[in-house]
């Protein structure tokens, strides 16, 4: 089993099966994309109570969603990494942590620029918006301790204690909104209940967070290739890999 793991966790065959998925992964991320936006910024009704500026969410929820699955991403590859030594894990946290401070940004401005017609101000401690920021924060430190050692094992090291740590704001965030009297709404979708939107809404919404999705796991595996080729640069395979590339 041992085994199996290992080799599921190593660089070079990771590189060479990924190679493949990359096409069919961009082509999906750039088909639901495009749908998702024609359709929730042109043909989705607009909102009784909000009109337009509610088509926000199209963009606002899938990158909530994508900032918090990144982070649960970074606490697993943490594990596996902190546990069993496996480097890839730790190359996939290196590339993603970048990525999930981006959504964690987008959704804060979304959210803000969204707050302006619906609360009448772009900012409120409200506590699932201080979680998110928290996130944001979490994020930064993640990145920044990972270039404040000489030693890159070290680095490595403080980066994945952080998410483990951090990774106690997830439920917060998700379920602030039922400990607390804030002014955010619920959440848009849930396991256990059918969307309070009508499935002209929430559809559109559905292809934007799948798209999300693909075009999040089209970058993470495209960059975490790059990153395979950079630490792996001195192995014979990559020398050889590059020999047939010229």
């Amino acid at each position: 089993m041992w085994q199996i793991v290992h080799k599921l966790g190593s660089p070079k065959w990771f590189y060479r099966v990924s190679g493949p998925w990359l096409p069919w992964l961009w082509s999906l991320s750039v088909v639901l994309l495009v749908i998702g936006t024609v359709w929730g910024l042109a043909f989705a009704p607009a909102d009784y109570q909000q009109g337009d500026s509610f088509r926000i969410i199209y963009v606002h929820v899938p990158a909530a969603i994508l900032a918090q699955s990144c982070f649960a991403l970074l606490a697993i590859c943490a594990v596996i990494f902190l546990v069993w030594r496996i480097k890839l894990a730790d190359m996939a946290a290196t590339v993603a942590a970048p990525f999930g401070a981006a959504m964690t940004f987008v959704a804060l401005f979304t959210g803000s620029v969204w707050g302006i017609p619906t609360w009448g101000t772009w900012w409120v401690w409200d506590a699932r918006l201080t979680s998110m920021l928290i996130l944001l924060f979490l994020y930064l430190g993640i990145i920044a301790l990972r270039g404040a050692f000489t030693s890159r094992d070290s680095g490595s090291r403080a980066a994945s204690i952080l998410a483990l740590v951090g990774v106690i704001n997830l439920p917060i965030i998700k379920y602030s909104v039922n400990w607390w009297n804030t002014l955010h709404q619920p959440a848009t979708f849930s396991l256990t209940r059918q969307p309070a939107m009508p499935a002209e809404m929430w559809l559109p919404l559905l292809v934007m967070v799948l798209g999300f999705y693909m075009f999040f796991a089209a970058t993470v595996t495209f960059r975490t290739r790059n990153e395979i080729l950079r630490r792996e640069s001195r192995t014979r395979w990559v020398r050889e890999l590059a020999e047939k590339t010229h």
